[in-house]
């Protein structure tokens, strides 16, 4: 197995390798695309085709060929047809291919077989995938992450290369007592196993770090607006013109991995966390999901979430359904979190509101903002829009201080927004505040008998 590196730079042996050789000249691959007849999809085949080609651009591959393959019935050796296979390895031998994608999840079983049949290295759906997180990751956190959802990956298929007993090692020939010792296999299998627990490890404490910042927020009452929706919709995009920061955004599906917050002000001077995170995709593998679940936390404990859907995507109902189900697994629902959505790229549907007729929002919103963050057209429409939401999500009150409680400056300081206060009595101090769902009960309980609501 390859090396890798640790934390200090050093070298350990028995980390993952890159699935695909990089080398000067792009690897040749062909695509295949199953088409499962009765398997339910919300995307059409030639929606997933396209984005299939678009995952093997991301990484800048040489596509030779992107055929759609008909399945009437799963083979559990080769999950397509034995005619199919011949043909396909008739075109890899003709077009000098030495690498086929093809778009599902393979068993270590059929993935074995398959590169037997055509004679080149296979990949599945979610190793392609990895790869391209692999190579997108750019700070200690996502390439932690990554590793992580590699290592789990490829601990199941460890068996595709070690099959011969010349691999096995061990004390056997060496005239010493007892068996041969474990297997090439079964060293690489543990050498992994010990690997995943220490990146586990590290990862609960960028956790325990992500929590103690998202606390330091709630104390300091800054709501937190998260970004989500799928790959390549424009979220990063979106960002940059909210907050004018400069996180990578390009035409590339994945171009963002790494999520990014930052504080933006409202059009009445209400400041908000803003948080960028990783898109989704049809059929994210659930690995990456776990692994990146610290990063996504960020989503779990926004205040409003922002679902940016690329409106000029034909398969963006599609998308937005994919979207739904990665924040369903990850207990997110509109039921607990207010969600806007955010119809991006109007600029691309030519006559104004011509493709936004028929467009409809996926799910329980509280509303929908055509926007073009090209263009700048309805962003600043949108962040009234955020600033309006939050206000109907949170209740103004009066509530009134004596000066035997100091703490309770203390408490709301910390836990809800001071929008102003009167002078001091004998009696004690008025405040008007804003208070937020998630403290509004904390707030009820504390100061019952003193509060009455504001008309603010």
């Amino acid at each position: 197995m390859d090396d890798f590196d640790d934390e200090d730079g050093g070298r350990h042996a028995g980390g993952p390798k890159a699935f695909i050789d990089r080398q000067e000249q792009p690897t040749r691959v062909g695509l295949i695309c199953p088409d499962v007849r009765g398997k339910s999809s919300y995307h059409s085949i030639e929606a997933r085709q396209a984005e299939f080609e678009g995952l093997a651009e991301a990484i800048r591959l040489d596509v030779r060929f992107s055929d759609v393959v008909k399945v009437r019935e799963i083979r559990p050796a080769t999950y397509i047809g034995g005619g199919q296979v011949e043909a396909i390895a008739e075109k890899v031998k003709a077009e000098e291919i030495e690498l086929l994608l093809v778009d599902t999840a393979l068993s270590p079983i059929q993935q074995r077989n398959l590169e037997r049949e055509t004679g080149t290295k296979v990949l599945d759906r979610t190793a392609l995938i990895l790869e391209i997180f692999g190579e997108r990751a750019a700070t200690r956190e996502g390439v932690l992450q990554v590793e992580l959802a590699h290592l789990n990956y490829q601990k199941g298929r460890l068996v595709r290369s070690w099959t011969h007993l010349e691999r096995q090692r061990g004390s056997g020939g060496m005239g010493f007592m007892g068996g041969p010792g474990e297997t090439q296999i079964e060293s690489d299998r543990r050498q992994i196993t010990d690997r995943i627990v220490l990146l586990e490890e590290r990862l609960d404490k960028v956790k325990k770090t992500r929590a103690q910042q998202r606390a330091q927020r709630t104390r300091a009452a800054i709501p937190v607006v998260a970004l989500v929706g799928y790959t390549n919709a424009g979220k990063s995009s979106l960002f940059n013109r909210l907050t004018g920061a400069g996180v990578f955004a390009e035409d590339l599906l994945f171009a963002t991995l790494d999520t990014t917050v930052r504080k933006i002000e409202l059009p009445h001077g209400r400041e908000v966390m803003l948080s960028d995170t990783v898109g989704f995709v049809a059929d994210l593998p659930h690995d990456l999901v776990a692994a990146f679940r610290a990063t996504l936390e960020e989503v779990v404990d926004a205040d409003i979430i922002l679902h940016v859907r690329d409106i000029a995507n034909p398969d963006n109902a599609a998308q937005a359904q994919d979207v739904l189900e990665v924040l369903d697994e990850l207990g997110v629902s509109s039921e607990t979190t207010p969600v806007i959505e955010v119809w991006n790229k109007v600029d691309l549907l030519g006559e104004p509101g011509f493709a936004l007729a028929g467009a409809s929002p996926a799910g329980k919103v509280l509303a929908t903002m055509p926007v073009s963050a090209h263009t700048g057209q309805g962003v600043e429409e949108l962040r009234a829009l955020i600033e309006k939401s939050l206000g109907e999500q949170s209740r103004t009150y009066h509530v009134h201080v004596p000066h035997s409680a100091g703490a309770d400056i203390g408490w709301l300081h910390s836990n809800a927004e001071v929008i102003s206060r009167d002078e001091p009595t004998e009696k004690g101090q008025d405040y008007v505040v804003r208070v937020d769902p998630r403290h509004k009960s904390a707030f009820l309980e504390r100061f019952n008998g003193r509060i009455a609501l504001s008309d603010l």
